[in-house]
């Protein structure tokens, strides 16, 4: 019962009368009688909140635990007098750096880790919170409890090795004791033994292989109707006979041995109005040295024609420096600069026989029926149309078809279709064997000699790729046997063609879609290789002799046939991420460029500077290819 204020006035003095006469005051006891359910209110949600936080990183921890002690498994047995104990020591330490012991003030941290007969892992974590003004009322502590499982999953798996057999995969690494080509031959039959011993009962891996260089061998597994019947060739015909006197001299592609050359933008500038002409400003002074010596001189009989002796210098040459080139985009001036640190590589000097005395030739475009490429060609192929791309942010695929992975060509569209390599028809007008002249796009009827592709070894067509299939080890070490080292590092066509083998959508598809079961598959691209793009203007390439056919690349162009190689590379592998390709790059004796390395992305990009250290690179990406997958 409350009281009435005249009588309380009566019994309190002075401020107090005045006070409780004041109806006001009552909200002070309202307030008093709703703090307690306040703080519970404020103090339930901080408790909870931090219980909250302590059990989503209880379960990642959990999680972390169970994933870890499963790859530690591998394939290894469970039962009876196995001892498996190291594989739950893994476990624990896994759970203990993802939840440390006291973490967000909890206490008595527990994880189990049982480990099934079917090689599946559970795991369970326990941990107390503490409160703190929920302990007021009576709850001191929060119990949390969350579970987790792993195990290896049966996804199919498909593996294409896309192998760098340029010249260079001849040479030997420090410390090693054969050439890396025979190094890569046992490293990829150990890959293959690692992934088949951790294979999952009724799953399936394919392996298939792209070895490339200058070009790519994949005319075998084309369709006729994806074939150009007839194609144009920088080529010459004879309009008179001569007789046989002198040489063609001629340099192969350099192979890069050891040390180190970075490619980078230097600075960019805006470019100078002239006369109406833009035009850039002098690039710093280049600072490279240069020792050449010569290794060797050889002979070798010359079938021809015409027949005779062809005599053979190798030359080892060292640099040390740096070498600065201007382009000109639009009004835009870029300075690239090119890095050399004891860079050692090594080329050779032929001296062939040759027609000269009374040859008259008529060098131009010749069109030609190549309706018998199966057995006429040498098996590589010329891409089909593409375009010179001056912004790779916005490459327009209805015009590069080359970089359009999952076009299938259309019989009778040229544009759509691949064309055989006829390599002994190619010659470089207007350029001499002794390097004089200038690439001409004007038809020339004379008796001089121009560069040929095929006499000067730069026209190099690698072992045929293989497609997808399971393979035991004897096939692998058959296949394996027949790659061969040669030509120049064209990393662009490798990463083409080796995603558009793996594809499971483009010309390819019905060999490459998942199984009729409808199980997924994890496809993989293992890129490997032993050197920098090393581009050379006089090679016959997928594009044909590039600085008469123009076709992704002209002299004068705003990027070096360098720079675009690499970029056509990046452009591709993004294309291969697209159709969810895993991309790994392995360099063997060379550093990685930062191209590639953004190309695979953390995690799956390695370097190795000898057999041991690509043995164990292999076996890492072979562990990293079984699919682990959560079951809680």
């Amino acid at each position: 019962m409350t009281l009435a204020p005249t009588i309380m006035a009566k019994r309190l003095p002075g401020a107090l009368r005045r006070l409780a006469g004041d109806r006001a005051g009552n909200t002070l006891g309202m307030i008093a009688a709703g703090m307690f359910p306040l703080l519970a209110l404020v103090g339930g949600a901080i408790d909870m909140g931090r219980g909250y936080l302590a059990e989503t990183r209880l379960q990642q921890a959990c999680d972390a635990g169970v994933l870890a002690a499963r790859k530690k498994l591998g394939s290894g047995a469970v039962g009876f007098g196995v001892d498996n104990s190291g594989v739950e020591d893994v476990g624990h330490r896994f759970f203990n750096l993802n939840f440390r012991d006291g973490a967000y003030g909890t206490e008595n941290r527990d994880f189990d880790v049982t480990i099934n007969p079917d090689t599946t892992i559970d795991g369970t974590a326990t941990v107390e919170v503490p409160t703190t003004i929920m302990n007021l009322f009576g709850y001191s502590r929060l119990d949390l409890q969350v579970s987790c499982g792993a195990k290896l999953d049966s996804t199919d798996t498909d593996v294409m090795l896309v192998l760098d057999v340029t010249g260079s995969m001849n040479e030997t690494n420090p410390g090693d004791t054969k050439p890396r080509i025979e190094i890569l031959r046992d490293v990829i039959l150990d890959f293959h033994t690692e992934l088949e011993n951790n294979k999952q009962e009724n799953a399936r891996i394919r392996y298939g292989f792209l070895p490339y260089s200058t070009n790519v061998n994949v005319g075998h597994l084309l369709k006729d109707e994806w074939v150009v019947s007839e194609w144009t060739y920088q080529s010459r015909r004879m309009l008179g006979s001569g007789n046989t006197s002198g040489y063609y001299t001629s340099w192969t592609a350099s192979s890069p041995i050891s040390g180190t050359v970075n490619r980078t933008v230097h600075a960019t500038y805006a470019a100078t109005l002239s006369g109406g002409v833009y035009t850039c400003p002098t690039v710093p002074a280049n600072t490279l040295t240069s020792n050449t010596v010569l290794v060797s001189n050889t002979s070798a009989a010359y079938a021809g024609p015409p027949a005779g002796t062809q005599y053979i210098s190798t030359y080892q040459r060292t640099r040390n420096g740096n070498v600065y080139s201007v382009s000109l985009s639009g009004t835009t001036c870029t300075v690239n600069k090119e890095a050399y640190t004891s860079y050692i590589d090594t080329y050779k000097y032929f001296q062939t026989p040759a027609l000269q005395i009374g040859t008259n030739w008529q060098y131009g475009p010749e069109k030609v029926n190549v309706s018998g490429w199966r057995t006429g060609s040498n098996g590589c192929i010329e891409e089909r149309d593409t375009y010179i791309i001056d912004d790779y942010s916005a490459v327009d695929l209805s015009r590069a078809l080359d970089l359009n992975i999952d076009l299938v060509p259309t019989a009778g569209d040229s544009k759509t279709q691949w064309r055989p390599q006829y390599p002994k028809l190619i010659f470089g007008r207007a350029k001499k064997w002794d390097n004089s002249g200038n690439f001409d796009l004007a038809s020339a009827a004379t008796t001089a000699e121009y560069i040929a592709p095929w006499v000067a070894n730069t026209a190099a067509c690698p072992s045929p790729a293989r497609a997808l299939a399971e393979m035991d080890s004897q096939a692998v070490t058959d296949y394996v046997a027949t790659l061969k080292a040669g030509g120049s590092t064209y990393h662009d066509i490798g990463m083409i063609w080796g995603a558009r083998l793996l594809s499971p959508t483009g010309p390819f598809a019905a060999e490459n879609a998942n199984p009729a079961d409808g199980r997924p598959t994890s496809r993989n691209i293992v890129f490997l290789t032993d050197g920098q793009t090393s581009a050379l203007d006089i090679s016959y390439s997928s594009y044909g002799f590039e600085p008469l056919d123009r076709r992704r690349w002209a002299p004068g162009s705003a990027l070096s046939l360098t720079q675009t190689i690499e970029q056509r590379f990046s452009f591709a592998c993004q294309e291969a991420k697209k159709k969810n390709i895993t991309v790994w790059i392995v360099a063997f004796g060379t550093s990685l460029n930062p191209i590639m390395e953004e190309c695979a992305g953390p995690g799956k990009a390695f370097q190795a500077n000898d057999s041991d250290e690509l043995n164990e690179i292999f076996k890492k990406i072979a562990t990293s290819m079984s699919d682990l997958r959560l079951t809680l």
